[in-house]
């Protein structure tokens, strides 16, 4: 009987009542932080990474999810060790892709643009690596970097509380913003 009992109390009525709470109190949040279209379509979420590759886009941290970036369903980083080859060949190539499409920027490349999260879905970018994209971005599109500079200022999310973390960009909104701004 006491299992009968706990298993309503813990299995049911407890779910059920978080979940109603947090739906009542935290709406977005409870559902997934999704950013929809004027349709309601959802686009994504806030909370998870997407894989931008088009060099009108910034692009996100890498994801070492598998089978597929930003796999929510297998969240995981690489395990790979500072030391280990298979990291440094990862980043190398990562560093050769971003010249590539950006081959007169002479910047440093932030950290967070070759290396993945411990998730795998981190969906923010550093400002130093929003900043280091600026030129592709502004070439791809055909604009003043000033646009691009003023859109990344207007999407930059402060420390949590005023002094925990650093300021970030999160990718998919600035991207959202860049196309409804600057076609």
């Amino acid at each position: 009987m006491m299992l009968l009992v706990w298993t309503v109390i813990t299995g049911v009525a407890y779910p059920l009542a978080v979940t109603g709470l947090a739906q009542l109190l935290f709406p977005k949040q409870a559902s997934g932080s999704l950013i929809s279209n004027e349709l309601g379509k959802p686009l994504g979420s806030t909370l998870i990474g997407q894989a931008f590759s088009d060099p009108k886009y910034f692009w996100g941290r890498p994801s070492a999810t598998s089978p597929y970036p930003y796999n929510a369903g297998a969240s995981s980083g690489s395990n790979l060790g500072p030391t280990n080859p298979a990291l440094m060949e990862s980043v190398k190539a990562r560093i050769e892709t971003l010249r590539k499409f950006d081959p007169d920027n002479q910047q440093a490349i932030p950290v967070d643009l070759v290396t993945a999260s411990a998730s795998g879905l981190d969906p923010h970018i550093s400002l130093a690596a929003a900043k280091y994209q600026i030129s592709r971005v502004a070439k791809a599109r055909k604009v003043a970097i000033h646009s691009i500079i003023a859109l990344i200022d207007a999407n930059t999310e402060p420390r949590k509380w005023l002094i925990l973390g650093e300021p970030r960009v999160n990718v998919l909104t600035l991207n959202l913003a860049l196309d409804e701004s600057i076609p």
